[in-house]
């Protein structure tokens, strides 16, 4: 793997890196405020409740952030575009490195808190998502290959929001309201989409562009094999979990339906 730091490498990724870790420290602080001011439920909430909905808030912003950026250059501009001549495993752009390295600085963060108060904030899974997400994204970032694979599974974090929204109207003891129940639909379709179908696209997009996949180093070569292989199935795991959670919702509101109309 070559690694050419330049003048702009050398000031733009510490610099993304810390710009990710302090805007987790603002908006955690932001989330504690607001919170605080605006919903009267927060001053009830346990001190480790309390933890989880601040880092909650900043997981929420990092996700919107990355999949919007995520979907321009994948989606929206021509970086990636077939037409455009140039091999697509090696075409990457400033926004693509800064988002990497804001992404690095959050998951760094997470990944912190995560260990500091484990297991409260996520199990084992968590720390093997987080892990191979900071290694792909890194190994991306150095070796400025692979950026559109890597974008693509950044982008899957359009589902967190509907993730993070289901904890907070648990705890706020709202889990019999519609919008309980629409967001628990709407994260089974965002997860089957961005989670599930995404990932098929993407390694059907690897099998049509294998030539190129084969050709960057061989490190790169596995590791773009192995890495989307365990977060799609770690993706699988958690969408098992979701149908059976959504399941079970939807034959609560049923009964209670039906009890409602024999009453």
């Amino acid at each position: 793997m070559d690694v050419n730091f330049g003048p702009q490498e050398r000031i733009l990724w510490p610099a993304s890196v810390l710009a990710g870790i302090v805007m987790c420290g603002a908006v955690y602080e932001i989330t504690c405020t607001v919170s605080s001011r605006c919903f009267k439920g927060y001053s009830r909430l346990s001190h480790m409740q309390k933890v989880e909905w601040n880092n909650r808030g900043f997981s929420t912003f990092h996700a919107l952030v990355a999949a919007a950026i995520s979907f321009y250059l994948v989606v929206i501009s021509d970086l990636f575009n077939e037409d455009v001549n140039g091999i697509i495993i090696d075409r990457k752009s400033w926004l693509s490195e800064a988002m990497f390295g804001v992404s690095i600085g959050y998951f760094l963060t997470d990944l912190a808190m995560i260990l500091w108060y484990f297991p409260s904030l996520g199990g084992k899974e968590y720390l093997l998502h987080h892990g191979l997400s900071m290694y792909a994204i890194g190994l991306a970032l150095l070796s400025g290959k692979a950026h559109m694979y890597i974008l693509m599974v950044l982008f899957t974090e359009v589902t967190t929001p509907f993730v993070n929204l289901r904890w907070y109207l648990d705890v706020a003891g709202q889990k019999t309201c519609n919008l309980y129940l629409y967001n628990g639909v709407a994260l089974f379709i965002g997860w089957l989409v961005a989670r599930i179908i995404l990932f098929v696209y993407l390694f059907t997009h690897m099998y049509h562009h294998y030539d190129q996949v084969r050709s960057i180093f061989t490190l790169g070569f596995y590791s773009l094999v192995a890495v989307p292989s365990t977060v799609s199935l770690l993706n699988v795991f958690w969408f098992w979990k979701i149908l059976k959670g959504m399941v079970k919702t939807l034959s609560k509101r049923r009964k209670h339906s039906e009890n409602g109309k024999t009453d």
